[in-house]
C-alpha cells in the first residue's frame, strides 16, 4: 500500500510553531511509516518530516495572505502533487483542503479528505458533488454537522514520547494557541486576574487579530501576572506546557478538535476548557482536566487543582496517541481501496 499524503504549500510538515493541519500530516506520515505503509508528503522545501517529502515550492508562507495569488498558488501545488502521486502510482490521495477535491473528477484512484475546519454551509453544499470522496471528521461533534455518504471520525493522535512529561509543575498557567477572540485568549487573562497565579502566553498574532491584540490583550501584559512569549516551537511548547499547572482553553467557538489540548495533556497537564464542539470528547473530567461553563468556574478549577499528571498523561496514551491514529486510518485505506478495487473490476 502506497499512500500520498498532500498538504497545503503554506506551512512546513511538521510547522516550526503554527500549523495544526501540517502536525497532523507529520504524525500521521511518520507513524504509517513506522507502521511498514509506503508513504510520500507533499508539502513544501522547508518541511523535515521524516519521510519521502516532494514540493514545488521551496519555502513556507506566513502570514498566509487571502487573495487570487494564494489561491492559485494553491491550486498549482495540488494540482502538480495529484499528478505526481498518480506518477509515482500511489494506491491513494489523502489531501487536507477542500479544493483538493474537485481534481477527483478526473482520476481513477480514491480520496481522503480530512476535514480541519468548523462546519461551513457553502461547504458542505460543496461536498455534495463529491459524493465518492471519503471524508474523515476528527471530533463526533463535528461529523454530526456533516451529511456525505462516506464519512466517519478519526481522531487526531500525537507521538506521546515527543513531549517531555513533568511531575512536578509550577505555579502558573498556560495559554497556547492563536491570539484570537475566537480562542479567548482574554478570558484566560481574566483568568490570572481572578486567581493571582500568573499566566503565560503563547501563540501567533495574524494580522485579522492584530487590532484584537493591541486593545483586548497587550494592554493587560504586565511581565509578571501575564507574559506574551509569542509563537512557540516543539521545544518552547514543551517547556511551556509541561511545567504549567494547566493549560486554558477558553474557546468561543465550536472548535474542530484541539490538538493543543492534547499536547498538553501529553505532558502530564491537565486542560481547563469551554465546552465548544469536540471539547467534552477530548477533556474527561476530573482525569484530564475539566470542562468548565465560566470564566468562574475555570478560575475556581485554576485554584484547586489535585490531579495526577501521570494520569494525564495515560489518558492521552490510551486515547490520543500517534498509533491509535495510525491504526484507524490503515483500516481506513484498506477498505477505501478495496472498494474501488471492486468497483474498477466490476
Amino acid at each position: 500500500m502506497k499512500i500520498a499524503l498532500i498538504s497545503p504549500p503554506f506551512i512546513a510538515v511538521p510547522p516550526l510553531d503554527y500549523g495544526g493541519t501540517e502536525l497532523f500530516v507529520a504524525h500521521l506520515a511518520e507513524g504509517l511509516s513506522k507502521a511498514g505503509v509506503e508513504v510520500l508528503v507533499f508539502s513544501n522545501g522547508d518541511s523535515a518530516v521524516g519521510v519521502d517529502n516532494h514540493w514545488i515550492y521551496p519555502h513556507s508562507q506566513w502570514p498566509i495572505e487571502v487573495g487570487e495569488e494564494t489561491s492559485l498558488k494553491n491550486l498549482n501545488h495540488h494540482s502538480w502533487a495529484i499528478h505526481d502521486a498518480l506518477a509515482q502510482s500511489c494506491d491513494l490521495l489523502h489531501v487536507q483542503t477542500p479544493e483538493a477535491i474537485a481534481f477527483s473528477r478526473y482520476i481513477n484512484s480514491p480520496m481522503v479528505l480530512t476535514l480541519h475546519g468548523p462546519h461551513l454551509d457553502y461547504l458542505s453544499a460543496y461536498y455534495a458533488n463529491f459524493p465518492e470522496v471519503e471524508y474523515v471528521c476528527i471530533s463526533h461533534s463535528q461529523c454530526e454537522t456533516e451529511s456525505m455518504p462516506k464519512i466517519r471520525t478519526i481522531h487526531h493522535g500525537v507521538d506521546v514520547q515527543s513531549y517531555r512529561f513533568v511531575q512536578r509543575k509550577q505555579q502558573w498557567l498556560s495559554f497556547l494557541g492563536r491570539i484570537a477572540p475566537s480562542k479567548g485568549t482574554e478570558l484566560a487573562i481574566e483568568v490570572a486576574e481572578r486567581t493571582g497565579i500568573p499566566l503565560k502566553i503563547a501563540g501567533d498574532v495574524q494580522p485579522v487579530n492584530q487590532e484584537y491584540f493591541e486593545t483586548e490583550i497587550k494592554p493587560r501584559i504586565d511581565g509578571k501576572l501575564v507574559e506574551f512569549i509569542g509563537p512557540a516551537d516543539h521545544e518552547a511548547k514543551n517547556e511551556l506546557l509541561g511545567n504549567s499547572l494547566a493549560m486554558l482553553f477558553p474557546i468561543q467557538w465550536e472548535e474542530p478538535f484541539g490538538l493543543v489540548m492534547v499536547e498538553a495533556m501529553a505532558c502530564g497537564t491537565p486542560v481547563l476548557a469551554m465546552p465548544g464542539g469536540s471539547v467534552p470528547e477530548v477533556v474527561r473530567d476530573g482525569i484530564s482536566g475539566y470542562v468548565c461553563n465560566s470564566v468562574e468556574e475555570m478560575a475556581a478549577h485554576a485554584m484547586n487543582l489535585h490531579l495526577d499528571p501521570g494520569k494525564v498523561r495515560d489518558y492521552v496514551e490510551q486515547n490520543f496517541s500517534t498509533e491509535k491514529m495510525v491504526r484507524e486510518y490503515i483500516e481506513l485505506y484498506k477498505g477505501v481501496i478495496e472498494d474501488r478495487t471492486r468497483q474498477n473490476a466490476a
